[in-house]
């Protein structure tokens, strides 16, 4: 096969033959080879270009596990930190309920309550039917409100029997120091208070406190709690004990065999201040009781039987 090439105005033209085996390879290289390359070279850019792709798909997978990781430990985190606020509030409410125990025990005791009604080392007695439906978790919001409703509860309580306490402690305080009863243990009266016949002169005179008889040696006893103003021997009262309990309250027992107690000492309700005598102007074995209210002698009756 010839091929003419013709060339521009003027130059020569050229003759190529061109051979049928050299047709063929030129048919085979345009129309077979060529696509050929054109297919695998497009499946060797696919090859090239999906690996990128996968790596993309992974790589954004990695970003969402590792944004579910974040999330996951944000949610213990916060988790621990209301489960440690939960534990400490609940270590508060325990420590208050301690010292309320602490204080209801005192307080039955001051109040002399009894004990197997008001027992604060056992739970209150409580019960109910069962109810039918089961019964609602409650939302944690709903229980830290609630421990905090408890908790202003618990501290008004306390304050409340605080004051109480207060109270009752000076309830007692005044009672204690209040002059009440009988000054002996055993014995008799054996002279009132007020106009009589002294027993010595024979004359109407003003007894200024009562008498009580008995044996001698018996015990003298302190009608209140004070101070001792005096122990010691005076003029017409021989051996006399003398008790300041406050609030313009004065007690002296006279006649004493022998004193028991020093002035300065602070004596109990009940305390036995002597033994029971006859010294002094007396004419037996008798304590000589006066109570004196503000500098004034007053009659010790009413005050024996406020003890009653």
């Amino acid at each position: 096969m010839n091929i003419i090439l013709v060339g521009k105005r003027g130059e020569r033209m050229r003759t190529v033959t061109v051979t049928r085996t050299a047709a063929t390879l030129v048919s085979l290289l345009a129309f077979v080879i060529a696509p050929s390359l054109l297919v695998f070279g497009g499946y060797w850019m696919a090859q090239q270009v999906a690996p990128s792709q996968d790596e993309l798909l992974m790589s954004a997978w990695q970003q969402e596990m590792q944004s579910q990781r974040e999330e996951i430990a944000d949610v213990q985190r916060l988790a621990r930190e209301n489960m440690d606020a939960l534990a400490l509030r609940l270590g508060e409410l325990q420590a208050k309920v301690i010292r309320l125990d602490a204080l209801g025990e005192r307080l039955t005791e001051v109040a002399d309550l009894d004990k197997g009604e008001f027992d604060f080392s056992t739970k209150p007695a409580v019960g109910g039917p069962a109810m039918a439906s089961a019964p609602e978790a409650m939302p944690l919001p709903d229980f830290v409100q609630s421990l905090d409703k408890l908790s202003r509860q618990l501290d008004d309580r306390a304050e409340q029997l605080g004051l109480l306490e207060t109270m009752l402690m000076s309830r007692n305080l005044q009672e204690a120091v209040f002059p009440t009863g009988r000054p002996i243990k055993r014995g008799w009266i054996s002279s009132y208070y007020g106009m009589r016949t002294d027993p010595f002169t024979g004359r109407r005179e003003r007894h200024k406190g009562m008498d009580f008889a008995g044996k001698a040696g018996s015990e003298v006893i302190a009608v209140g709690a004070g101070v001792v103003t005096w122990a010691g021997s005076r003029y017409g009262y021989g051996n006399l004990v003398e008790i300041n309990h406050g609030n313009g309250y004065v007690t002296r027992y006279g006649h004493n065999e022998k004193i028991l107690v020093q002035v300065g000492d602070a004596v109990k309700k009940g305390q036995t201040l002597a033994l029971m005598g006859s010294t002094g102007r007396s004419t037996g074995p008798h304590v000589h009781f006066e109570v004196h209210y503000k500098g004034e002698t007053v009659d010790p009756k009413k005050y024996i039987l406020a003890a009653r």
